[in-house]
């Protein structure tokens, strides 16, 4: 279990550090004061996704609702990493891809 945390610890890392602006709105959702907000707010993102048809809600708020729900519900946790090892992997190639063209 703990192994797990640390694992998506370190992808939710690594991610913001690609993302530099995004860690501001991250960082209390993490560690600080909206931590024991985040169970609402990823539900809230899930429900959300559902109604991509409307302008403001999208599809982009799966991936981010399951990744909060994650930090909370632990057998979430090796799906989650494992998916976002595979996104940073597939964005470094098609990023290398592009550089070559």
């Amino acid at each position: 279990m703990v192994d797990e945390k640390v694992r998506l610890d370190r992808q939710i890392d690594a991610m913001l550090r690609g993302f530099p602006a995004a860690r501001r709105i991250a960082d209390p959702l993490l560690h600080g004061k909206l931590r024991k907000a985040r169970l609402p707010i990823a539900i809230a993102l899930i429900l959300g996704s559902f109604l991509a048809i409307l302008p403001v809600f999208g599809v982009w708020m799966l991936p981010l609702g399951l990744l909060l729900l994650a930090l909370d519900v632990p057998r979430l946790r090796p799906m989650v990493s494992g998916s976002l090892i595979r996104a940073r992997r597939r964005i470094a190639l098609w990023r290398r891809r592009s550089r070559r063209d």
